[in-house]
């Protein structure tokens, strides 16, 4: 209960800092079209030629480096808006007032910083994918389990790359440095945000199911709600997640977030092992 607590008022924290930039919110947004197009252009003319169908890749090496190159793009797409916003929530944090063109001018700024990172976290992603698409129920076990560990041992690396400009491997290796020496609840906090977003979407997934049992334009209108209110959960969680992966990071950095977080909220979130 007292990590649950702990995640709530972490949450609460990296509300008022995005209540002082409302703004930001349009970064998910604008991540969520771009990935969009960046999928379509690639999708569309790989389909239309035939070379993708039933789940398999038919064009030989060149679909599958073209496959590749489009996974790169999307992760890239992710990790400029994502870095954007840490740059905002940086820039917040020690006092000042971010706007959304100084956040995507900070972004572009660590344009060559990204790109590496970008093309490291699709490939660890496809790699992984890989293996638990041949790999048996034990196989798909670990798997996962390797994938849980690499996100938590890269969960700063973002806000290095940002903050410090650093290159992608030093950035992985500071990473891992303060997972290590702050392990304690910061597993619990990340994985508090999730259980946050499924509490949050319940209530449009309730509108949802009473609005099928209404039938007709009811479950119509249930429908469209629930969806637009699962649509505003995402991009609010997204938001709130960047800010508080850069206070964590502050804090990680120097025992101090700065801005509107409780240092003692943190320190229960990021406790010494």
């Amino acid at each position: 209960m007292r990590r649950i607590n702990n995640t709530i008022t972490l949450a609460r924290a990296s509300w008022e800092v995005l209540k002082a930039d409302r703004e930001l919110v349009l970064l998910p947004v604008i991540s969520a079209l771009a990935s969009l197009v960046v999928a379509l252009t690639f999708i569309i003319p790989v389909v239309a030629t035939g070379s993708f169908s039933g789940g398999n890749a038919k064009g030989g090496p060149v679909t599958y480096i073209l496959l590749f190159v489009m996974y790169v793009a999307l992760a890239y797409v992710t990790i400029f808006f994502n870095a954007a916003l840490v740059h905002a929530a940086n820039e917040r944090l020690d006092g000042g007032d971010p706007t959304l063109r100084s956040a995507l001018n900070g972004a572009a700024a660590r344009a060559g910083r990204i790109l590496p990172w970008a093309i490291v976290s699709a490939t660890v992603s496809l790699i992984l994918q890989a293996i638990e698409e041949r790999a048996g129920t034990l196989g798909r076990i670990v798997t996962g389990l390797a994938g849980l560990a690499w996100s938590l041992v890269t969960y700063l690396v973002l806000p290095i790359l940002v903050i410090e400009d650093v290159g992608v491997g030093d950035a992985i290796r500071r990473s891992s440095q303060l997972f290590k020496r702050t392990w304690g609840e910061n597993v619990a906090a990340q994985m508090g945000f999730g259980l946050l977003g499924f509490l949050l979407i319940l209530p449009g997934l309730l509108l949802a199911a009473l609005g099928i049992a209404g039938g007709g334009a009811t479950a119509v209108a249930g429908i469209a709600v629930a969806v637009l209110w699962g649509i505003t959960v995402a991009v609010v969680l997204a938001a709130l997640s960047g800010i508080f992966q850069t206070a964590l990071y502050r804090y990680a950095r120097d025992g101090s977030s700065g801005g509107g977080f409780d240092n003692s909220a943190l320190r229960g979130a990021f406790a010494p092992r």
